[in-house]
């Protein structure tokens, strides 16, 4: 069913008031104006009902507005909502608690906690830095760390967040992504493309351009993000981990996107069965609330006090809602996100049967992506086609983003049920279905 009159009125007031005061540099999908929201559901201004398959880019965990979450937040607000980082509180300790409980690592955690993803991964730029007495690093083609200087050198998803900034922070290079559906490096007999990827840093990177001793890590979304929701071969992460270990090189991993119970288990790299030497964390996080961790090996986050620091490290409401929310991910919502995006998963691979346009569905959890081609055989991405079917999924009452060069990725909040995600999938179809009538 089409939405009559998108935007409405409301909205489009707000739409211009909005083009008069605030900044022309962020992206806008489409024109939708949030008025409030309930779990998986979202309203407009003018009352128009939305099912979100996208949450906030995956940050809306618990849904929009879990009571549990609005509690915590409301009891800490009374109490005290800020005292900066050089005196303690009980919130932030018990929450470094929970991130070295978690920690998908057995040595003991350390955490930073940020206000944002892009200031986790600054972090650990710095503290590699520090840790090491190295300066270069390693990243990946595909890469979303963020936009600050620092974590936008490593971001290589898109030329325009380079464009107009240069010189860039110095000493990054970057390696092509393992990406099973798209490869770029040779495999040799018995490689994945993923061990592939690792042969190569080591033998063109390492042996030809870095010094290993001059390298202090490898950054890496476990799962690429905004790249295009790219998910590994197996072989890959073991790989790199004997990489960094033969070099001194610590494993930086990024799961400010893919972290947090999204793809079923605390963290991606759980499904790989590797261990890193930190690992940077937001989004998720905390339901909505601005905060961010850089996660470290104790032996590895040893730099003296005063080295690194922040304002608002460790906000009293951010770390309360955080508290709720990681309660709530490990209490039902992280089992939830398996089931359901495998239930999910198995229902865009039958529909990909129907549709010529899907090239491929790939993902774990509740981070799935849908690549479309023109042709399957070519592989030619299908840009068009693919903003075609978000605009015309709004237009029915569905929110969603594309990442990559035509990829929708499917991240809805961790709680969503088996029944909205089939509301969500049949307009999703119904949507292409109109996009591939109109385009190919």
């Amino acid at each position: 069913m089409i939405i009559p009159n998108l935007p409405g009125p409301k909205a489009k007031a707000m739409i211009e008031r909005d083009g008069k005061v605030i900044s022309p540099s962020y992206p806008r999908g489409y024109p939708f104006v949030m008025d409030h929201g309930k779990g998986s559901e979202v309203w407009d201004v003018d009352g128009n009902r939305f099912l979100d398959f996208m949450g906030g880019i995956a940050v809306v965990s618990t849904g929009y507005s879990h009571p549990k979450v609005v509690k915590a937040i409301q009891e800490q607000a009374e109490k005290f909502i800020h005292i900066s980082s050089d005196f303690y509180h009980e919130n932030w300790i018990k929450l470094a608690e929970k991130m070295d409980e978690i920690a998908p690592f057995k040595e003991d955690a350390l955490s930073f906690m940020t206000n944002s993803g892009t200031e986790a991964v600054e972090t650990a730029i710095k503290l590699a830095r520090y840790h090491t007495k190295r300066s270069n690093f390693i990243g990946f083609t595909g890469a979303f760390h963020g936009r600050t200087m620092g974590a936008v050198t490593f971001t290589a998803s898109k030329a325009k967040y380079h464009g107009g900034f240069y010189p860039l922070m110095n000493g990054v290079t970057h390696a092509p992504f393992p990406n099973p559906y798209r490869p770029v490096v040779y495999r040799r007999k018995g490689e994945d493309d993923g061990e592939a990827v690792v042969r190569y840093i080591e033998d063109e990177i390492l042996n030809q351009i870095l010094p290993p001793k001059d390298v202090a890590g490898i950054l890496v979304e476990t799962i690429q993000g905004e790249g295009g929701y790219i998910v590994p071969p197996d072989g890959f992460y073991p790989a790199l981990r004997k990489l960094c270990d033969k070099h001194g090189i610590l494993m930086i991993l990024d799961e400010v996107q893919c972290g947090m119970g999204r793809t079923g288990k605390w963290w991606a790299i759980e499904h790989f069965g590797v261990e890193p030497d930190m690992i940077t964390t937001a989004k998720g996080i905390a339901s909505g609330l601005p905060l961010g961790a850089c996660i470290a090996r104790k032996s590895v986050m040893d730099w003296a006090p005063g080295t690194h620091g922040n304002t608002y490290g460790g906000n009293p409401i951010s770390c309360a809602a955080s508290l709720a929310t990681i309660d709530l991910i490990e209490n039902g919502f992280m089992q939830n996100a398996a089931e359901v995006g495998a239930y999910a998963m198995d229902a865009l691979e039958e529909m990909k049967s129907r549709h010529p346009s899907i090239g491929d569905v790939r993902g774990k959890g509740l981070m799935i992506g849908v690549e479309f081609v023109t042709d399957r055989e070519t592989k030619e991405p299908a840009h068009d086609l693919t903003e075609r079917v978000v605009t015309l999924g709004y237009e029915r009452g569905l929110l969603m983003l594309s990442c990559g060069k035509s990829v929708i990725r499917i991240a809805p909040p961790l709680s969503m049920s088996k029944s909205e995600m089939d509301e969500g999938l049949k307009i999703f179809e119904e949507a292409l279905t109109v996009a591939e009538k109109e385009m190919m």
